[in-house]
């Protein structure tokens, strides 16, 4: 919208109070926050949206993969050979055998519900869920037959163990004598602590080498599964469809869509919820505009007719009033934006900040699943928020600047 010199003058004119005009400058500094916390909000929620997102599925597909070849009553005998069946199978990348079992483990009179995991050596150093993650110890210490195992930080929490510690697993699955089945207890020393940040893993997962997972569990040769890694998730289906009819009869293949369907479905009805909630903030304070710019045209009638009679023709009133409204609408923007990016930034300090004024715990990890509270930004989804609130504003101007351009000069001056 290309002004001159005299309508920007105006227009400028306008945007400050004059005298008696404090009641709108005010209004219109209202609406100017309220489009600053629509946008800061909405780029808020998509962020944190996103980052849950993000953060699960990283973590989730980082220990579980894409998708996986699971045995039948948790065990796949012949593994290797439905492997390299995999390992073929174009759009696969890798292909890694997985014991999986929950047992009870129970450390000075403490017992806790775990997640056996039974994973190749060369394979839990290069975990890239695990890699780096570790608290306390080494993984490198997680040998065949060493008797060493890594815990979660929540669950050595909750036994109170720590490296060092000497853990009992428990496995129903034992031998049985005249008296019955009696349960299998066999000691592991705890060699490494890990966080890896979702909730139910740090609070179960127990990791050892596959060879002790595979002598606990009394599986001989066999596996419980094997996990797949493709060179596309979101098209893990028809990736892995090829080798259901090799494996009928053995094993089913499941992908990280049906193991987490409610999950990530929650999530995602969530995102729509939260983005059309969130909408009406911003269409609010675009209303807001609307009512402010409508009073200073009651308020600037007189100055109207002046101004027409002068020789100002109705699209230069327009394009006054529209700039007017407009130039509110993007300061408010840029402030959203940029109160935004500080929320963004400092997202942790301001939870923990509120919790530690409040004295309650308002981000649980075993209900948000994560420890902290996470943040991915979309630039394409910031974009399209500053359009979306930039074109409600451009459309907030046009009824006033409209009706500003409708004075009739006239009938205005008569009763001067």
């Amino acid at each position: 919208m290309i002004l001159s010199a005299h309508e920007r003058l105006i227009a400028k004119r306008y945007l400050l109070p004059g005298k008696g005009e404090g009641f709108i400058f005010l209004v219109a500094a209202f609406s100017l926050v309220a489009v600053a916390l629509g946008v800061a909000v909405l780029i808020v929620v998509l962020s944190i949206t996103n980052g849950f997102r993000a953060e699960l599925f990283d973590k989730i597909v980082g220990l579980n993969g894409h998708a996986v070849v699971q045995g039948y009553g948790g065990r796949l005998p012949g593994w290797q050979a439905i492997m390299e069946d995999v390992r073929k199978t174009r759009g696969v990348t890798e292909a890694t055998p997985l014991i999986e079992q929950p047992l009870m483990a129970s450390f000075t009179g403490r017992v806790e519900g775990v997640i056996v995991r039974g994973m190749q050596a060369q394979d839990i150093v290069n975990n890239p869920s695990l890699k780096g993650k570790v608290l306390v110890g080494s993984l490198a210490d997680l040998k065949p037959e060493s008797g060493n195992v890594a815990i979660g930080s929540r669950l050595a929490q909750g036994l109170g163990a720590q490296v060092g510690s000497t853990i009992s697993l428990i496995s129903p699955d034992g031998q049985t004598t005249p008296f019955g089945s009696m349960p299998r207890i066999v000691s592991y020393r705890v060699a490494a602590i890990f966080e890896i940040g979702i909730y139910d893993y740090d609070k179960a997962f127990v990791i050892m080498p596959m060879e002790d997972a595979q002598t606990l569990l009394l599986l001989g040769d066999a596996v419980g599964m094997i996990e797949v890694k493709t060179v596309d998730p979101d098209n893990v289906g028809p990736i892995m469809a090829p080798l259901v009819d090799k494996v009928a009869n053995k094993a089913i293949i499941s992908d990280w869509r049906s193991m987490n369907a409610s999950l990530f479905e929650a999530l995602a009805v969530d995102r729509v919820v939260s983005f059309i909630v969130v909408s009406l903030i911003t269409l609010v304070a675009v209303f807001n505009i609307m009512s402010s710019l409508i009073m200073l045209v009651r308020s600037k009638t007189r100055d109207i007719a002046i101004v027409r009679t002068m020789g100002a023709s109705r699209a230069s009133i327009i394009r006054i009033f529209m700039t007017v409204g407009v130039t509110i609408g993007l300061l408010g923007i840029a402030g959203g934006a940029v109160l935004a990016a500080l929320f963004l930034f400092f997202r942790q300090s301001i939870v923990n900040g509120v919790q530690y004024l409040t004295g309650s715990q308002i981000w649980d990890p075993s209900i948000r699943f994560l420890t902290e509270l996470p943040a991915k930004t979309n630039p394409f989804e910031v974009l399209a928020v500053l359009l979306l609130a930039a074109g409600l504003t451009f459309l907030a101007t046009l009824y006033p600047a409209f009706k500003a351009a409708s004075t009739d000069p006239v009938q205005v001056l008569r009763y001067e």
